[in-house]
């Protein structure tokens, strides 16, 4: 790895310390120019020396969009400039979604093996989505649940003989139109007497020993149609009018 210059973007006085050990004992190659502990003061560096890798923690002053903001606007002005996130944010992932929507190069938990001469060395080479053992587990268990799920919806399909014009209409109950409004979609050729057919029907597939006695109403078959992974709550989209 060749020589390189450093901010970093600490408000902890104990961390920052920590991480200027990590750098000094096993990046030798990288040398500190500044360090800031503020917004104000990451910006006062910057314009004084470009470094070639900014290490930036997401949370200053018990703020953790200020950070999302600094890799933003440092990307926008010196798109060169390689960002690593330093973060304890460890649950917050839907701050990991927008620093990295942000233009960040990788993301290191401050958890588990913390930050190693190998992340470092892949940003600083090139490597863009860098991230530590820790948030690769998350991403991990996100994906095999993603794909599950995917699986179990494909299942409940077939299981169920749920075609096309059964999945739009249970995903646009859900979204909360009526069967007038459904009927005017774009490639629905079902007026409302064949939609409440539709629906008897699809009750008597989703419901094979009935509701306990109870009616099932437009609201209770899309919870079951829900539960069921044949519309995914997830992305519920309504179709083009």
């Amino acid at each position: 790895m060749d020589k390189f210059k450093v901010i970093i973007v600490e408000d902890v006085p104990l961390e920052l310390k920590g991480t200027e050990g990590i750098f000094r004992n096993d990046i030798p190659e990288a040398e500190i120019i500044a360090t800031a502990d503020s917004e104000m003061a990451y910006w006062k560096v910057l314009k004084q020396q470009l470094p070639d890798l900014v290490l930036l923690d997401l949370g200053l002053g018990g703020s953790t969009t200020i950070g999302v903001e600094l890799c933003r606007h440092t990307k926008s002005l010196h798109p060169n400039i390689k960002i690593l996130i330093f973060t304890g944010e460890v649950l917050n992932e839907k701050l990991w979604v927008d620093v990295l929507d942000a233009g960040c190069d990788g993301i290191i938990l401050k958890t588990g093996e913390m930050l190693t001469r190998g992340d470092v060395s892949s940003v600083m080479s090139g490597k863009k989505m860098v991230f530590n053992q820790p948030i690769l587990e998350k991403i991990l268990q996100r994906f095999k649940k993603s794909i599950n799920s995917q699986l179990m919806r494909q299942e409940a399909l077939v299981d169920y003989e749920i075609d096309e014009y059964d999945e739009r209409f249970l995903r646009h109950l859900a979204l909360g139109y009526t069967k007038e409004q459904i009927t005017n979609l774009r490639g629905m050729p079902f007026g409302v007497k064949s939609l409440e057919k539709r629906q008897n029907e699809l009750v008597q597939k989703l419901f094979p020993t009935g509701n306990g006695g109870m009616g099932i109403n437009a609201t209770r078959l899309v919870i079951r149609a829900a539960e069921l992974r044949i519309i995914d709550i997830d992305n519920l989209v309504p179709d083009e009018n």
